[in-house]
């Protein structure tokens, strides 16, 4: 079994750590990344796994709001890379976000890159990954924004902080050729060998009981979990058997606690959660399981439970025997849709910066999401329906990377890198949520949608039946969005908004539109620089269900968007 810093004297080591940092000032907070292949064993398989400085998850980087933040990243793997700070707004720091051929070109090997950004008005859990292919599969880990100095919690303040839990998925073969395979044939993808916890598929997968995560804690305390969702196309649920949870925050921003048993968190999503100790001393399973709503024959999906080890000090080992705790079933839209109806965001005190909530939108958008269908290349097999390719597409575009950075061709003025004709609504309009519409097609092409700073926007994400119905978590880079309003089937554009939350509504990065409904979310651009938006399962970015936001410049220096720095990546 693998301790996470989980035994008393690394409790009190976090304590002391706490208690310094609460006394220091806002500072610059230095990290080396080197991206290397580092040979890692998983279910009785060895391959050369694409690590940060040897780690799998890499490393958790613990910064305090305020601080500057400094991270060198060498490339010294066989791939060009990117390294994104996932849910760090970036503010005027758009050079340093890091999606491939968005915002930069990639690192090369044998190549380095500095990315130089201040952490401000934001606390709590993110994480960071690469943004480039598939390789964030296994390069990922903790990004921790700790609150400002003397500041409390606006909720019961936790004794004791356990180390992060990511979930994650592993393949014993190389990724790299797991997606080159599927977009080569134009069909489904080889699902992962199994769902990780910190790494580790844990005590039900073959060769995996020794390596299971163990959370050490003393009975009759309230402790924090901080969990995120670092997998590659899929929902998890999570977890602790016989223990209630408490959500405090979701996507490093505070929400009104909510009493649960099982927590739901799509990919690229955090979440942390209090737990109280309050069972007999002994060891419970913390448990993680994918939620998937499409038919399993569609969608396959690991329907192994992944597991760690909540470890009362004092607890014999096996006496009582471990048992996982109960989940909804693997397509219970209606537990998902009420959990993530039910958060409410937290009106802030003083002390928590707070953007006020658009109570109209300036642009107002409409965005359909799904698959869509091509025709397969001359001389070609194809694997998808009718032989077809099968893509995915944001309102009937199907993203096309460009071989040059939206962002240098936006800066620079550079000519036939994109467009900025990226439609308000659907290219082509129909029954979006109508069984087996007839229309599937999409357009390719690398297209933008441009927003004067300071406006107020609102997109309504929209799922489509083109060939399934699917829940996809939808990520805007640079901004957060509150998430006015959900529902199922085609949004209606005249009765729909009475229903909105205009009060309290949840403030995040990523959103799970729901499974054959819609999302609608609104923010204001206040953050100049080219964004990315794109569905977090990583099949589905590779499939081309992407866009972009070119947010223009302001007024002055604090609204303009600075020169990229001197050692920017080339293409």
């Amino acid at each position: 079994m693998t301790t996470l810093f989980c035994n008393l004297r690394h409790f009190v080591l976090l304590f002391v750590f706490g208690t310094l940092c609460s006394n220091v000032a806002a500072r610059t907070r230095y990290f080396n990344f080197t991206v290397q292949t580092t040979n890692v064993t998983r279910l009785c398989n060895t391959k050369a796994l694409l690590t940060v400085n040897g780690e799998f998850p890499g490393p958790t980087s613990y910064v305090r709001e305020g601080d500057k933040v400094v991270v060198n990243v060498t490339n010294l793997s066989p791939y060009n890379i990117t390294i994104h700070w996932h849910g760090v707004r970036q503010l005027l720091s758009c050079w340093a976000d890091g999606p491939s051929y968005i915002t930069q070109c990639p690192i090369q090997t044998n190549r380095s890159y500095v990315h130089r950004f201040q952490i401000i008005d934001q606390r709590g859990t993110l994480l960071w990954h690469a943004h480039q292919s598939w390789l964030r599969a296994s390069v990922y880990g903790a990004f921790i924004i700790l609150k400002k100095n003397k500041v409390a919690y606006p909720f019961e303040k936790p004794r004791l902080e356990l180390p992060p839990v990511i979930f994650g998925e592993w393949w014993n073969a190389n990724t790299e050729d797991i997606i080159a395979q599927a977009l080569a044939q134009g069909a489904g993808y080889n699902i992962s060998d199994a769902i990780t916890i910190n790494g580790q598929p844990g005590d039900l997968y073959n060769c995996s009981s020794n390596g299971t995560v163990v959370y050490n804690a003393v009975q009759g305390e309230r402790i924090m979990l901080r969990l995120i969702n670092a997998g590659m196309n899929f929902h998890f649920y999570f977890a602790v058997a016989n223990h209630s949870l408490t959500v405090v925050e979701a996507d490093a921003e505070y929400i009104e606690p909510y009493e649960t048993d099982v927590v739901v968190l799509a990919p690229g999503q955090t979440t942390n959660v209090l737990l109280t100790t309050n069972n007999s001393i002994g060891q419970y399973y913390m448990a993680v399981s994918v939620y998937s709503p499409p038919n399993q024959t569609v969608v396959p999906y690991p329907n192994i439970t992944a597991t760690a080890i909540l470890n009362y000090f004092g607890a014999t080992v096996g006496s009582p025997p471990l048992v996982l705790p109960t989940f909804p079933a693997v397509n219970d839209t209606a537990y998902v849709d009420n959990f993530f109806g039910s958060l409410r965001g937290k009106n802030y005190s003083l002390g928590y910066y707070y953007y006020e909530v658009p109570q109209t939108a300036d642009i107002d958008l409409l965005h359909t999401v799904g698959y869509s269908l091509q025709p397969c290349p001359a001389n070609q097999t194809c694997a998808g329906p009718n032989g077809t390719l099968i893509r995915s597409s944001m309102s009937n575009i199907t993203f096309i990377s460009p071989n040059v950075s939206l962002l240098q061709a936006y800066y620079n003025n550079i000519s036939g890198v994109y467009t900025t004709d990226f439609p308000d609504v659907p290219l082509f309009q129909y029954d979006y949520t109508a069984v087996n519409p007839d229309n599937k097609a999409a357009l390719p092409g690398t297209r933008v949608r441009v927003i004067p700073f300071n406006s107020t926007v609102q997109v309504v994400w929209q799922d489509t039946a083109t060939l399934f119905f699917e829940s996809h978590p939808i990520h805007l880079h640079g901004q957060n969005f509150y998430i006015v309003g959900m529902g199922n089937g085609t949004y209606n554009a005249s009765s729909d908004p009475a229903s909105f939350n205009l009060v309290n509504p949840v403030y995040r990065n990523t959103v799970s539109v729901p499974f054959g409904g819609w999302a609608a979310v609104r923010f204001r651009a206040v953050n100049p620089g080219v964004w990315f938006v794109h569905c977090h399962f990583d099949i589905h970015t590779s499939w081309g269900m992407n866009m972009a936001f070119i947010t223009l410049n302001g007024v002055g220096p604090s609204e303009t968007l600075p020169p990229p720095p001197s050692d920017f990546p080339v293409c």
